[in-house]
């Protein structure tokens, strides 16, 4: 099964994120699922040429991880932007965060806090499909720091590819443009 990169064209124009980053991300988001194209191919072949015990295989398995969460994690990240209208305190969404952090204002110091910490990498807020619990997570990279059994809700980039353009080092004012473009009603739907 081959992946194909969906067109995220509409969110040109969208306020705070310039064309110029816009099209550099989904090149970039390009990229992921080529890759991930690529590596499930050539795995694939290797597993029929019986080359699998091999050093090339074992690196691909383990790269397959960064690429296809490349791919995925930036899917849930334009398909959660576009949006133009708050979250509404009453949703089921806004009453989880509040019962998770203490109020909506604690689920966003701690989401944005996450996404302020040093490095590269995502902020995610997942939910916990055994308890329905929400936990905002440091994704490092794109492949470490999932949490197991968790659906991701909210995703937010912060690799400087995301914001850099726009932004330089200023990290905040870009999570602030990323919350003022936050489609709720995409994130809602991902709530179980």
């Amino acid at each position: 099964m081959e992946y194909t990169a969906k067109d995220y064209g509409s969110l040109i124009g969208m306020k705070g994120f310039s064309e110029t980053l816009l099209k550099n991300h989904f090149a970039l988001y390009h990229g992921y699922v080529s890759n991930t194209n690529t590596f499930l191919e050539v795995l694939n072949l290797m597993l029929q040429e019986g080359k699998t015990r091999t050093p090339e295989y074992a690196e691909l398995k383990r790269r397959l991880g960064f690429e296809f969460n490349g791919m995925r994690l930036h899917e849930y990240y334009f398909e959660n932007l576009g949006g133009k209208t708050a979250l509404d305190n009453t949703s089921a969404l806004a009453k989880k965060m509040a019962e998770a952090f203490g109020s909506h204002e604690g689920w966003l110091k701690d989401f944005e806090s996450t996404g302020l910490m040093r490095g590269i990498g995502w902020a995610v807020l997942y939910q916990d499909v055994v308890t329905g619990n929400l936990f905002n997570q440091w994704i490092n990279e794109h492949e470490t720091g999932h949490l197991a059994g968790c659906k991701p809700i909210l995703v937010m980039d912060v690799f400087e590819h995301a914001f850099m353009i726009d932004y330089g080092l200023k990290r905040a004012d870009y999570i602030e443009a990323f919350f003022n473009n936050v489609n709720w009603d995409a994130v809602k739907t991902r709530l179980g």
